[in-house]
């Protein structure tokens, strides 16, 4: 049994992502910038600072990849 059918569907999947993704660089940037803000000088990154920019990337991404999508 050869997994080659899925490799080549996994890389095809794979190769459409920065296409999909092109339009969540607004919410990628403004993630960015929160964790560069909260780690920035002796801070330490602490979990969930950056929460709300965090959920707006992802829900992004979910909606270019999901079902429907692309």
């Amino acid at each position: 049994m050869s997994g080659r059918g899925v490799w080549l569907r996994t890389r095809a999947r794979l190769r459409r992502f920065p296409a999909l993704l092109a339009d969540c660089g607004e919410q990628a940037a403004a993630y960015g910038r929160c964790v560069a803000a909260a780690a920035g000088g002796t801070a330490e990154l602490r979990r969930d600072a950056c929460l709300e920019e965090f959920r707006a990337l992802r829900d992004c991404f979910a909606r270019a990849v999901g079902p429907g999508a692309g």
